[in-house]
């Protein structure tokens, strides 16, 4: 095996990479790895209550400090007087108008810890609200515009197992130890987690001492909804005993502002979520479903008369899972979010049931990293304002209106991609050869793409494995076609936004026939004749780390493979992750160690097929990543060592499961991605018809 000092230099820094080894044109025509640092994208847009303007926030990423920054700007809704709000260091976020519209409050990291936010409109002056210690969230404003309530994290009160003799003044000992009895104890992107629980607080909105409303040793998650007579909120709980031994439990309590005293709105076994109470306040919409533990589920969009009666389910025709609930002006209708076929979706339906208007199916665009969905909306009478992406753009600010069609009102990204030639997306359908499913995938084609010449064909796998792709623009995608190759992606069964029925095929079965699904796909390329038989390639992160190990298991199709952040024993994975309750109860029909489990779990295993692999593979995986531990990787790259199949293991750092967290180690796996698929005979570009074979 050669040394592998080249593709370690690769990772050191962007502009190098981009240099390296010719695994990316330095064509200023085509997206370059700097390029990455110069991209915005809008988020979390709020519409005034008038619906004359929208706050929203930019997001960008430093340069300097390797991280995502965010301010807010304000522009009208008709596009006019695009201005900053907020300017500096630190970040800015999740922007509320005030009921009256004079007023914007806002959450900001800028003076150290995250505080509360005030601006008024008249004059331009604004103020810091909160001495906080710990970050609020979910900011929601009462009717009459003299409260803030939010949520935030309360440490619980807890006392050590032992006591150990104080250290002498200016000794060396070692960091106290750890003790650890809560079920949850750890989560990806925090690491070890500090013992307390979300709690709703209520905060002047001139400022002043917030004041805790709720009690107990519970979380509460989500913005909290006011009354109309702001004497009660509605706040998603479970205040059930054994709570934490159900991930997926909620209802949604009514809490008295003055004395925190609670009763349950809803009650069924299963998530409720997302109050919305309508214009009078006599009706509350919401979205859930019944728990049937499968790996994942069709929310609905209900409404209940709080007066009284049952809940109505209004979309129960809709075989999508809805989110984002709104009521319009009048409260005769309810505005919601959803996805269908790899696309996000704003639509419309009357409270009364029936059928469903759909406004845009544009709302997308703030994944920044790899094809997934993303988006928000805000909702001011009937006008909606919105995150709006495409296949060749990230997030800008939309309105529309029901009858009337979108608009675009921002153009963020004109500078840094307006003189770039992006790799085109098509979509496509296919069959899968293991019973003839339809699946829906994608192909980028490099800038400057020849249908008469021979290219690499790279299969990228998307996660979750309940989540989809779609055409959205992609920094990694968008790169590796840069590079020279066309991009292969595909929601394979399991993927969300086709429905129950569609997921419900790798429900206590995955992997499975979604690896048919893919190798399908790559089928259905290859018949076209521009793609290189002997150049072809596999990556996947996560979910799409796992069927990528798997698929390297069962063919020897590929040339080299990218492994990244993957399961690859699921004992070892249901007994190490941070979200093992649910993993081990949705994922699995047993626990390991219960009667055919450990057959189970070891069959779905790639460990289990590791002794087939052949192809060359590159193993990528954060060092502070709970979601799948780093150890899943490593025994997968001791398993190819010890089987003598050329392998590398490539560790990030300080990095989590969402690698793209930081712009330069998204760029790292971009890279070293490259260059192992250079080293395998990948260089990207096209070659003659009579070279693509052997």
């Amino acid at each position: 095996m050669r040394a592998l000092l080249p593709l370690l230099l690769l990772a050191a820094s962007a502009p190098a990479a981009a240099q390296a080894g010719g695994s990316l044109h330095a064509d200023p025509r085509h997206l370059q790895p700097q390029d990455v640092f110069q991209l915005e994208w809008a988020d979390n847009p709020a519409i005034s209550p008038d619906g004359r303007r929208i706050v929203y926030q930019r997001n960008h990423f430093d340069l300097m400090k390797d991280r995502r920054r965010s301010h807010l700007w304000l522009l009208d809704a008709d596009g006019g007087r695009h201005r900053p709000l907020t300017t500096g260091q630190g970040s800015d976020g999740a922007p509320v108008w005030s009921p009256q519209g004079d007023r914007i409050a806002w959450t900001s990291a800028r003076e150290g810890g995250s505080q509360v936010w005030v601006r008024w409109l008249d004059s331009g002056e604004q103020a810091v609200l909160s001495q906080l210690t710990e970050s609020p969230g979910g900011l929601a404003w009462s009717p009459d515009g003299k409260w803030l309530a939010f949520t935030m994290r309360v440490p619980a009160d807890t006392r050590p197992l032992a006591t150990v003799p104080g250290k002498p003044r200016g000794a060396d000992w070692a960091e106290p130890a750890r003790l650890i009895d809560r079920l949850g104890y750890r989560a990806d992107g925090a690491g070890f987690l500090q013992a307390g629980y979300g709690h709703v607080f209520v905060l002047p909105a001139e400022g002043g001492t917030p004041r805790q409303v709720t009690r107990g040793d519970f979380q509460h998650r989500g913005r909290p909804v006011w009354s109309r007579d702001a004497r009660h909120l509605y706040v998603v709980s479970n205040y059930a005993e054994d709570w934490e031994y159900q991930p997926r439990e909620s209802e949604i309590y009514r809490i008295d502002v003055a004395t925190g005293e609670h009763r349950a709105i809803t009650d069924r076994r299963g998530p409720d979520t997302s109050p919305a109470l309508s214009p009078d306040g006599r009706r509350l919409a919401y979205v859930g479903y019944d728990d049937d533990r499968r790996g994942w589920q069709v929310s609905h969009l209900y409404v209940l008369d709080l007066d009284g009666g049952a809940p109505r389910r209004l979309t129960a025709d809709l075989d999508q899972a809805v989110d984002s609930p709104v009521w319009d002006r009048n409260g005769r209708g309810i505005y919601f979010g959803y996805e269908k076929e790899g696309q996000g979706r704003i639509a419309w339906i009357a409270a009364t049931g029936g059928a469903i208007t759909e406004l845009t199916d544009a709302m997308d665009g703030t994944a920044m990293g790899r094809p997934y969905g993303g988006g928000s909306f805000s909702v001011a009478g009937d006008r909606i304002a919105y995150t709006h992406g495409t296949a060749l753009r990230p997030a800008e600010v939309a309105v529309v209106e029901r009858r009337r069609a979108p608009r675009v009102l921002t153009a963020l990204n004109e500078d840094a991609l307006g003189h770039k030639t992006l790799g085109e997306v098509e979509a496509f359908w296919l069959k899968s050869s293991a019973d003839g499913l339809d699946v829906q995938a994608w192909l980028v084609k490099p800038p400057g793409f020849d249908p008469a010449k021979k290219y690499p064909l790279l299969l990228e796998i998307h996660g979750g494995p309940f989540a989809n792709y779609g055409p959205r623009f992609a920094p990694e995608t968008q790169l590796y076609a840069s590079a020279g190759h066309l991009v292969l992606y595909v929601n394979p069964r399991g993927s969300t936004s086709y429905g129950q029925a569609f997921a419900d095929h790798i429900h206590h079965n995955y992997p499975s026939q979604d690896h048919d699904d893919l190798m399908s796909a790559v089928d259905a390329v290859l018949a076209r004749g521009y793609v290189d038989p002997d150049r072809l390639y596999i990556t996947g992160g996560s979910g799409g780390g796992v069927l990528t190990a798997w698929a390297i298991g069962h063919t020897d199709r590929f040339r080299a493979a990218v492994v990244a952040k993957p399961v690859i024993n699921w004992t070892s994975f249901v007994l190490t992750a941070d979200g093992y309750p649910f993993f081990a109860g949705y994922w699995f029909p047993m626990l390991p160690w219960e009667p055919g489990g450990n057959e189970h779990y070891w069959r779905r295993s790639p460990l289990a097929y590791v002794g087939n692999v052949s192809t060359p593979t590159l193993l990528i995986t954060g060092e502070e990543d709970w979601r799948t531990p780093i150890s899943e990787t490593e025994q997968y790259y001791q398993a190819l060592k010890l089987r003598r199949v050329e392998a590398a293991m490539l560790r990030l750092p300080g990095a989590s499961h969402g690698i793209n967290a930081r712009p330069s180690q998204m760029l790292a796996q971009v890279l070293n991605t490259l260059a192992w698929f250079e080293r395998h005979g990948g260089q990207g570009g096209e070659v003659g018809p009579a070279e693509g074979t052997r």
